[in-house]
């Protein structure tokens, strides 16, 4: 079976693509580091299958990084390379390309992000670009599917180019690069927009902490209004008046003091169901998961889906790196943290893209200890927010102090070293609501997944133990 590899820099579109190839839903999102590991996935190629790889994003093939190091091994085994490149950054995405011509693997270039070129002015000449690199450059947009079908059919024009050069050192390829994009890109003139001030003013030393404070604040609102309106407006309608006459009449027919009713419906409370003290497999079991806690988590994902592909998570990975490093992490881990507050599973599992081996311990266990997942959330604002927003302040503000001294502990009890930051700033662009939603949806499921047989089980074995007494 032939194996294609897609190549590219971080935050090139890679994986939005890989979605559109293999038609298989993943994880793609506007900040760096979407891919830890690998992906993988099938296509059809005529009436061939072959193995298509999304390898992690890197920006040589001379690795500094584990990610790189990762990708420079996978090289070894495909038998075709499509190179990603970010068509309004050419300049900085062509020196991959060129180490990637240096190999003997045929290389096809897809020129990502094109929409975006015309709105920043860029002009790019491909046919003169094909005839400088010596392969075939394809146009498309991995959000909207545009060029997807033109980079299929063209995928067996991929080649070693014959006029192919080694570069004795990277002045020599860099220089290269510029000449190259000099002669295919031109600049229109155009007006600075009011999105390119904001990305200016959300980098800003002072500015960015007033518009990250405002960010974190309308999104801890956001999601609680939202959680709040899908338990008033759809849960507890649907539980109230189609869940509830249901198992009244089978509360009816097992009989109240009987095993299965115990198991099933759980205690009736002065004579009713009580879906938070009942505690039955079918009520206080699907109640508490999808009830109380899943909405929630719908609004935390969806204004985390806004967030991420709007761009705006790697500015606040700059702002908080001062704070990051006395806690032995730099700004990027700001992003598994975030992960954290939906649930610590794949926070934990997203610390892997951190340099080294005593950052991923600090990121993981200052996730898994003072990171409350949005199930817990649901739990304080849902409890402790009836009495006042003060408390619920109080919790988190607990939380933030415990997670800061343990940081602190662990930054010097832990021996290793800290890296200096290296994210890639994207600019802003408008959400994709379908890419939203569909990350929306797999997050979701995922939890359910997850979380529903834990719950289910975790209440038919404290009935199982009740009823033994």
């Amino acid at each position: 079976m032939m194996r294609i590899l897609l190549v590219g820099n971080p935050n090139v579109g890679k994986s939005a693509l890989f979605s559109r190839l293999t038609g298989t839903r993943i994880i793609a999102s506007n900040y760096p580091g979407t891919t830890v590991g690998f992906t993988k996935g099938y296509l059809t190629l005529g009436e061939e299958r072959a193995e298509l790889i999304d390898v992690p994003g890197n920006y040589t093939l001379e690795p500094s990084s584990k990610a790189e190091e990762v990708a420079v091994e996978m090289l070894k085994d495909g038998d075709l390379v499509i190179n990603v490149v970010d068509a309004t950054n050419l300049e900085r995405n062509l020196n991959l390309t060129l180490q990637l011509l240096e190999r003997d693997t045929p290389v096809i270039v897809a020129l990502n992000m094109w929409d975006d070129t015309r709105h920043r002015g860029i002009n790019i000449d491909v046919a003169k670009l094909e005839e400088l690199l010596g392969v075939s450059v394809v146009p498309t947009v991995g959000v909207s599917g545009q060029g997807i079908g033109e980079l299929i059919k063209r995928l067996p024009e991929a080649k070693v180019p014959g006029n192919a050069r080694a570069y004795s050192n990277s002045d020599e390829r860099w220089a290269r690069v510029g000449d190259i994009v000099s002669q295919v890109q031109s600049l229109s003139h155009r007006h600075h927009r009011w999105y390119e001030n904001l990305e200016d003013a959300s980098s800003h030393r002072v500015g960015g902490v007033v518009v990250a404070l405002l960010v974190l604040f309308a999104t801890f609102w956001f999601v609680r209004f939202v959680g709040e309106g899908i338990i008033g407006y759809v849960a507890e309608p649907l539980f109230e008046g189609l869940w509830t006459p249901l198992l009244a009449r089978l509360s009816l027919a097992l009989g109240p003091e009987s095993l299965w009713h115990g198991i099933l419906i759980g205690n009736l409370i002065g004579g009713e169901i009580d879906y938070f003290q009942s505690f039955g497999l079918l009520t206080t079991g699907l109640y508490i998961p999808l009830a109380a806690v899943l909405p929630y988590i719908v609004a935390f994902y969806l204004a985390l889906g806004i967030l991420e592909d709007v761009g705006y998570l790697p500015r606040l990975a700059v702002l908080m790196d001062t704070i990051m490093h006395r806690l032995g992490l730099h700004g990027y881990a700001i992003i598994p943290t975030i992960l954290g507050f939906g649930c610590n599973v794949p926070a934990v599992m997203a610390t892997r893209i951190l340099e080294s081996r005593k950052q991923r311990f600090i990121a993981a266990t200052l996730i898994s200890i003072g990171v409350p997942c949005a199930a817990l959330q649901a739990m304080i604002i849902g409890l402790v927010g009836q009495h006042g927003v003060g408390y619920v302040a109080i919790v988190y503000g607990s939380l933030f102090i415990s997670w800061v001294l343990i940081g602190l502990i662990l930054n010097r009890a832990v021996k290793g070293f800290n890296p200096e930051l290296l994210v890639e700033i994207p600019p802003y662009r408008l959400p994709p609501w379908r890419v939203i939603g569909e990350k929306l949806w797999l997050r979701v499921s995922g939890f359910i997944k997850e979380a529903l047989p834990i719950v289910l089980g975790t209440v038919l074995v404290v009935n199982i133990l009740y009823t033994l007494g």
